[in-house]
């Protein structure tokens, strides 16, 4: 019974697909709002509108392995869509590390809930990571796609230290209240939160 299946999986597919359309969503906002800071604060604005997305997930499919899988739908569109090369893995293994926080330790449930929550919520951060910490292989990657100098410099505009604690900082607060919101909607429109 812990283990997934088939119908678990079909559950996991129709969460993954509502939680790539919130961070599309928060994209288009943020696109539209703050255009030289949109990419490093899509973390933190998907956090505080897709909660309940993960509490979902949690409550309806209570098993190792569904986090994972609901975070990886953004690992599949990053390799697909010729982002920087390794920007899939932190959407791979961050979720796993929340499903391991939610399902493998031993912490209250307030504090696994809400941790693993917030670390779920970095697996978006695989595209703006090299672009604090591996500058030269980010240009290096652009050029090669055709990006001209221009381009390059527009995406750089907002990378700093600052910016990067800015981001970091933001996406834990985020998470904490997208929780908090999304534990009130669950309790309005669903039942009562498990965790």
């Amino acid at each position: 019974m812990k283990h997934l299946k088939v119908h678990d999986l079909i559950s996991v597919g129709i969460y993954a697909a509502v939680y790539f359309l919130m961070v599309s969503l928060a994209t288009m906002i943020l696109r539209f709002t703050v255009p030289m800071f949109n990419s490093i604060l899509i973390p933190s604005l998907s956090a505080l509108i897709s909660g309940i997305v993960f509490l979902l997930v949690l409550n309806k499919i209570p098993k190792f392995g569904s986090i994972t899988l609901v975070g990886s739908v953004m690992a599949i569109f990053f390799f697909m869509f010729g982002y920087f090369p390794l920007a899939f893995l932190p959407s791979i293994i961050f979720p796993l590390i929340a499903d391991l926080i939610i399902y493998k330790t031993s912490l209250g449930d307030k504090v696994k809930l809400y941790t693993s929550y917030v670390i779920f919520s970095f697996g978006l951060t695989g595209p703006i990571l090299p672009l604090w910490f591996m500058k030269e292989a980010y240009v290096e990657s652009l050029i090669k796609r055709g990006k001209d100098q221009t381009y390059i410099e527009s995406v750089f505009a907002s990378i700093s230290t600052t910016t990067f604690f800015v981001s970091t900082v933001l996406t834990i607060i985020c998470g904490i209240i997208g929780m908090l919101i999304a534990q009130k909607i669950y309790k309005k429109h669903f039942k009562k939160v498990s965790m």
